[in-house]
């Protein structure tokens, strides 16, 4: 004789349903309907179980163009520069101003550019440029440093905050009552959604940064609640990026969030 055997727990529908059928009238009805709402609830819970776990809408923005390094350095250097360095993110970005002559025409703009890399490798000694992208007057987007616009590359331009931040200088000098172009903080801003929205975060938001150098701000090991869309003057004594860039770093971190789809206030602060 085969015996058949069953998996302690499991259920056994037929058998329930011959047992109900011994039952008088009204009885039998009303354990069968119980029985087959105990029946049901496992899938209600797996439905409700699955509607919690689906992904949160993450707020992406659209790339801007990016005119690459090759259009301003020219050929490749030789060997001897180490390769990129990169962290897991970008949380933050810190915007600078480059300090230098502002009345260029956009077409000078690449030489403008290779001045300045030339005296941050030669004078300063530095590996490379050390921002992550620069801007012009006329909105035009420059990749800076080396290692791929669209990765978290650790730049050279905010001591102590150098890393998950990006680094983001317009091409000319902006301190108190000089004009700041429209297409430039457009620019800047299309940069800053794009590059936080791959973490997405909301340029709105502050941003926990670890210090890394004593001679910034905070002393090494320090955390500190920054704004997403920072000037360089937020994390290192310094003027950068200008008192009249500076105050329209309120304007660029709203049209970011926009870019990026955000309208509501933002919901949290100091995300790490």
């Amino acid at each position: 004789m085969r015996v058949v055997r069953r998996t302690p727990g499991a259920r056994t529908p037929g058998l329930v349903l011959v047992l109900l059928g011994c039952l008088p009238g009204l009885p039998a009805v009303v354990a069968l309907a119980l029985w087959a709402r105990g029946a049901e609830r496992p899938v209600s819970a797996h439905l409700h179980h699955s509607a919690e776990a689906r992904p949160v809408a993450v707020h992406r923005a659209t790339r801007p163009p990016i005119v690459p390094r090759s259009a301003w350095l020219g050929p490749t250097p030789g060997p001897g520069r180490p390769p990129p360095r990169y962290d897991d993110k970008v949380v933050a970005v810190f915007v600078h101003h480059t300090d230098s002559p502002g009345g260029y025409a956009c077409a000078d703009a690449p030489r403008l550019i290779r001045h300045l890399y030339a005296g941050q490798t030669g004078a300063r000694r530095w590996d490379d440029i050390g921002y992550n992208f620069l801007v012009d007057r006329c909105g035009t987007i420059y990749e800076g440093r080396a290692g791929g616009v669209d990765r978290p590359v650790t730049g050279a331009h905010a001591q102590g905050f150098n890393h998950r931040t990006t680094g983001i200088a317009a091409l000319g000098t902006f301190t108190a009552g000089v004009p700041v172009p429209r297409a430039m903080t457009d620019a800047i801003a299309a940069l800053v959604a794009w590059k936080l929205g791959m973490a997405d975060i909301d340029p709105r938001e502050r941003v926990r940064l670890v210090s890394s150098n004593s001679l910034s701000r905070y002393q090494a090991g320090t955390a500190a609640t920054l704004p997403a869309v920072a000037g360089h003057d937020d994390g290192f004594r310094t003027d950068c990026p200008g008192a009249a860039l500076t105050a329209l770093l309120p304007e660029i971190r709203q049209k970011a969030a926009r870019l990026q789809g955000r309208f509501a206030p933002p919901a949290s602060t100091g995300r790490p």
